[in-house]
């Protein structure tokens, strides 16, 4: 039997990017807001302390800081006619776990994705004919890159960003992405300096024609002070940015842009260590009622409330709508249903140069500082005469230096004994290796569903992801490999290894955290889940706001538009909905 609490105006399942923003907006509206939190608290000064902060093990290799499988475990399989296991250890994505999510352990690379992406289904269609969409399911977002200028520079603002705008209000600048699509002003804070290996790339990638300009990173350049009033520091370029919380108050996250202000208002509360189940729905399955969890000594609550926002990581946003019956579950057999329709992964590939006569530093590193050649993302290149659709960035953006992950050599070296000692120490500091993102396009047979045969530890289906790379985007990836290679050979290294995409996804090597879709937003309630504003066509109180929104993944990271989907919902939200609670928004 669950104990009924006191009605919440909001409730925020999950309390991340996501969760922080939203509560913040709605906070000054005047709303009682409560977030629930899975995991455990986790702040700067007593979690991510630089006392031991720096620990490999615990934090890269024991992964401290993520979800484990033993809590929320999930199936995978490559195709509808395999049978799904459980991944018993998360190795191809990591999910955070506790407050800040994933916002506390990434690398800070915060990219807006183009105008074109945005619109892709009309874009693509009409510039090389629906035909060449055959083998995909792409969607429009049912909002324009142009709506959502607004939004990113306002989570930009926030966070800190320390980048070179390439193209204001439609003026090309120097120095910056000459790709991008127009945007109102530049980033707050100017690039960070460049360490050796970007600038050597970037050296190269012009003598072959191509257009190298600085990665916007969260990893910041100046202190600063955002427009909350939140003081933030300088990188202090230590390499420990990807797994790991900052130290410095120099990476952005919730804790370092967001709580500081948030934690302090009367009218917000957060609860950690407290599992969502499901969402209640009223008889008619037409409004949430408030969500049911379960705390760390198993007592069930309800918690009433008049809106209810899902701000999980966006694998675990689809699942809680599956379990609590928002939309129709997507069947790819008939490409019917809402729920679960079009995920996404990442396309990744990568080079790796040896050399003989360069000596590199890769401790002076830092989650998002490096250099990107941005000519073949996106439709930023004609691609009538290639065989696929979608790009991607080739970004050499170097780390870390730390010393049980970081042990390049160079092929037909031992795995064990003294040659591997001699190799490793001779290329700990004489490699240089830079990645191709490319984007991952929706294709019927991807798809996010509830597993028939394995539960959780309360008796709930495990969630089951299946997917394999569209053929569509092997084709765009090995073409970007090529380009990679291209500007790897011009640096006149020893060796060059290559790491290229091929087809079978493989959920045990880390590969990216970048899951997208499942719950896509979109104009039109048959192949979407949501609305233009991230609201549930089916149940018009309730909000999924994260990756989980995206009809496709572009070839850059989500957390840039992840970000400013929170500031569009929260805008709609108290523009809209809250003059009209519980209709659907128009406009």
């Amino acid at each position: 039997m669950s104990t009924i609490l006191p009605k919440k105006d909001v409730v925020i399942i999950g309390f991340g990017w996501t969760g922080s923003i939203l509560a913040n907006e709605l906070a000054d509206e005047g709303l009682d807001i409560v977030a629930i939190e899975r995991g455990p608290w986790r702040d700067t000064a007593t979690d991510f302390n630089i006392g031991y902060m720096q620990d490999e093990l615990r934090f890269a290799i024991r992964k401290d800081l993520f979800l484990h499988a033993s809590n929320e475990a999930m199936t995978m399989r490559n195709t509808a006619a395999e049978t799904a296991l459980p991944m018993r250890r998360y190795g191809s994505f990591l999910p955070g776990n506790g407050v800040g999510g994933a916002g506390v352990h990434w690398n800070g690379q915060t990219w807006r994705f183009y105008d074109s992406d945005f619109e892709l289904k009309s874009h693509l269609t009409g510039r090389y004919g629906a035909e060449r969409l055959s083998e995909l399911q792409v969607e429009d977002w049912g909002v324009t890159g142009r709506e959502m200028e607004a939004s990113y520079d306002r989570f930009e603002q926030l966070a800190g960003i320390s980048g070179k705008a390439g193209n204001i209000d439609g003026r090309i600048e120097d120095g910056g992405n000459p790709f991008e699509s127009p945007r109102s002003r530049d980033y707050p804070l100017p690039p960070n300096r460049m360490p050796y290996g970007p600038a050597l790339f970037a050296d190269a990638a012009r003598s072959v024609g191509y257009h190298p300009f600085p990665t916007p990173a969260a990893n910041l350049s100046q202190s600063y002070v955002n427009p909350l009033g939140v003081a933030m520091g300088q990188c202090s370029y230590c390499g420990f940015c990807e797994r790991f919380g900052c130290a410095n108050y120099s990476k952005s996250s919730p804790q370092t842009c967001v709580l500081p202000v948030l934690m302090r208002k009367p009218n917000f509360e957060l609860r950690t260590n407290s599992d969502v189940r499901k969402i209640e729905l009223s008889k008619d399955g037409k409004t949430a009622r408030g969500v049911t969890y379960v705390d760390t000594s198993g007592r069930e609550f309800f918690q009433p409330a008049e809106l209810v926002l899902v701000c999980a990581y966006a694998l675990h946003n689809v699942r809680m709508m599956l379990l609590s019956g928002i939309g129709t579950p997507y069947d790819p057999a008939t490409g019917e249903g809402v729920t679960g329709r079009n995920y996404c992964y990442q396309t990744n590939s990568g080079v790796t140069v040896f050399f003989d006569d360069k000596t590199f530093n890769p401790f002076i590193a830092a989650g998002a500082i490096g250099q990107t050649v941005d000519d073949f993302n996106g439709d930023s290149f004609d691609h009538g005469s290639v065989d696929f659709v979608g790009g991607g960035g080739i970004n050499c953006v170097p780390t870390s230096g730390r010393p049980i992950q970081h042990r390049p050599v160079p092929p037909g070296t031992p795995k064990w004994g003294s040659a591997w000692k001699k190799a490793t120490a001779k290329a700990y500091q004489s490699t240089l290796s830079f990645g191709v993102q490319g984007s991952s396009y929706a294709a019927r047979g991807n798809y996010l569903s509830l597993d028939p045969t394995y539960t959780d530890r309360y008796g709930a289906p495990l969630l089951r992801v299946t997917f394999d790379f569209p053929d569509n985007d092997i084709r765009m990836s090995h073409y970007l490999s090529d380009r990679a290679r291209e500007i790897a050979e011009a640096m006149n290294g020893t060796h060059v290894v290559e790491s290229r995409r091929d087809k079978s996804w493989n959920s045990v090597p880390y590969q990216s955290t970048h899951n997208t879709g499942g719950a896509i937003m979109g104009s039109d309630p048959k192949r979407s889940a949501l609305n233009r504003y991230l609201q549930s066509w089916d149940v018009p109180n309730v909000f999924v706001v994260g990756a989980s929104a995206f009809p496709q993944n572009a070839g850059k990271n989500p957390t840039g538009t992840v970000g400013a989907l929170a500031y569009w919902a929260a805008d709609a939200i108290r523009e809209q909905y809250l003059r009209n609670p519980g209709r659907g928004l128009v406009g």
